[in-house]
């Protein structure tokens, strides 16, 4: 058996030690070489992105290409130099980092201010790293921004954020910008084999997947989580098996019971077994998100099921975890996209088929039945506009708020869908309900078919009118921008939008 006992974390004894090491940031690596080849470095940059993508990495190897004491100034430093060997242990005195979390006030920026006016000990330049500067304070921003815009020509300011909303607009203006991006599924599998084949680890390829997927496109989080997993079964080969089970990861088989089960179309069966995976212990949030991960590959390995099917019950499961992700009682998320399920009859569409042709209508076999329904029609008909000609909009704005707990009462998801409408006018008998600007998924959802009368079914009984409905959003030409809901389920299956009309 091979035994292997860790004594430092493999995120920092793998850390990338020069620009060619960093994965998934080509972009933002080749601008900070060429500035380094050029010695054309700016006095501030602020990097964002995500969490464990190589902000602080790139910021360190910046310090160690200023700083190399064989190579001068390079975007490729020697790493054997002292000034190399104090950056990359964190012990350098010309590389200063400091956490906006524990030091966010303006005291600490004040104080910072003296200090920046030291001259380097070994270098050629001070740098200072701001790591999560948007947790420093309003006044702490305002006493930055001087210093910032005109600091000592010995001093390089990097600030790095995953919040870059929460910056000022003039300290954005004044700083140099990097927008880092999640790091690939390739090149963090890629990383990882290295690293497992250096450690003398086996572990297959459906393993590395899922280390990937709950990391999130960080590559910190998947040395913490490949850590983790690795730890749990010491010396042992590792499958997908293990790996779930280390990460408490819901089992192939039990997503696989539960597709089942939507097949045969049981509601009772349904919900009978979310409240066994509840019992169990499993996270309802978990099960979820993994079950939409199991139909994407399900998808991907072709598997026959219907593409309306999975692209429905994928987009189902992010609507819900959002919505609802304040809701104490967790198993209602379940409930939730179960009643989705047994409302769609999505029993019948889960793998794909030819549609049932239809027989001849009624009409034609019963010709004089017919005649007489077309004369009821006729009249009914004209009873409606008499009745639409007593309504005005005014009637259904008065009567919105009870609308939509009529709505709720039918679907919750249909209500949480018309969460931010209104009703915007009445043209003879169809009023026009306002989405906000880009709500077009949520739209696009009202007007199915099966919604759609449903909504028309209960404006009518409340407001004792005969109304058909039709939607709008945003301004004359609400579709300028997607959908970020659409735009989820989209990145979810690596796609683009063909057609969004």
């Amino acid at each position: 058996m091979k035994v292997r006992i860790l004594n430092i974390t493999l995120y920092r004894k793998y850390r990338p030690q020069n620009f060619d090491e960093i994965a998934g940031q080509e972009f933002v690596t080749r601008a900070i070489k060429n500035s380094l080849r050029e010695d054309k470095l700016s006095h501030a940059y602020l990097f964002t992105g995500p969490r464990g993508v190589g902000k602080t990495t790139i910021a360190r190897l910046i310090a160690k290409g200023v700083n190399c004491l064989n190579n001068g100034i390079t975007d490729n430093p020697c790493g054997v130099c002292d000034n190399c060997r104090e950056i990359a242990q964190g012990i350098s005195m010309d590389m200063i980092e400091i956490d906006a979390a524990s030091n966010r006030g303006i005291d600490e920026i004040r104080e910072l201010k003296e200090k920046i006016n030291y001259q380097p000990v070994k270098g050629r330049r001070k740098i200072y790293i701001i790591d999560e500067v948007h947790m420093l304070t309003k006044e702490a921003f305002n006493a930055l921004l001087k210093t910032l815009e005109e600091p000592p020509a010995h001093v390089i300011f990097i600030l790095a954020t995953t919040e870059i909303d929460k910056i000022p607009d003039t300290v954005i203006s004044r700083c140099q910008r990097y927008d880092f991006l999640p790091i690939d599924e390739k090149d963090i599998t890629k990383l990882l084999k290295e690293v497992a084949e250096k450690e003398n680890i086996t572990i297959d390829d459906e393993s590395l997947d899922l280390i990937y997927r709950k990391s999130e496109g960080s590559a910190r989080d998947s040395f913490s989580i490949f850590e983790q997993v690795i730890s749990n079964f010491n010396g042992e080969d590792i499958d997908i098996s293990k790996t779930q089970k280390a990460l408490g990861v819901v089992p192939d088989i039990v997503l696989n019971q539960f597709l089942e089960l939507i097949q045969k179309g049981n509601k009772e069966e349904l919900l009978d077994f979310m409240d066994k995976i509840w019992e169990e212990g499993l996270v309802i949030e978990t099960f979820l998100k993994d079950f939409a991960y199991y139909l994407k590959e399900q998808f991907k390995k072709d598997r026959g099921l219907s593409i309306d099917f999975i692209l429905n019950t994928v987009s189902s499961i992010f609507f819900i975890l959002n919505e609802f992700r304040y809701e104490e009682d967790k198993r209602l998320l379940g409930y939730v996209l179960v009643h989705e399920f047994y409302k769609d009859k999505v029993k019948k569409t889960v793998y794909t088929e030819q549609p049932v042709q239809k027989s001849e209508s009624i009409s034609s076999i019963n010709p004089v039945m017919s005649d007489k329904s077309e004369k009821i029609s006729e009249k009914k008909s004209e009873n409606v506009i008499t009745e639409q000609q007593n309504h005005d909009i005014s009637l259904f704005e008065s009567k919105w708020k009870e609308i939509k707990k009529g709505i709720k009462k039918e679907s919750v998801m249909i209500e949480a869908l018309m969460a931010d409408t209104y009703p915007e006018k009445l043209e003879g008998n169809t009023l026009t309900i306002r989405f906000p600007e880009g709500h077009k998924f949520h739209s696009s959802r009202i007007m199915e078919t099966e919604n759609k009368l449903k909504i028309e079914k209960i404006i009518n009984k409340l407001c004792n009118s005969d109304i058909l409905i039709s939607t709008t959003f945003g301004g004359e030409d609400g579709g300028s921008s997607e959908d970020e809901f659409v735009n989820k389920v989209i990145d979810f299956f690596e796609g683009t939008i063909i057609d969004s009309k």
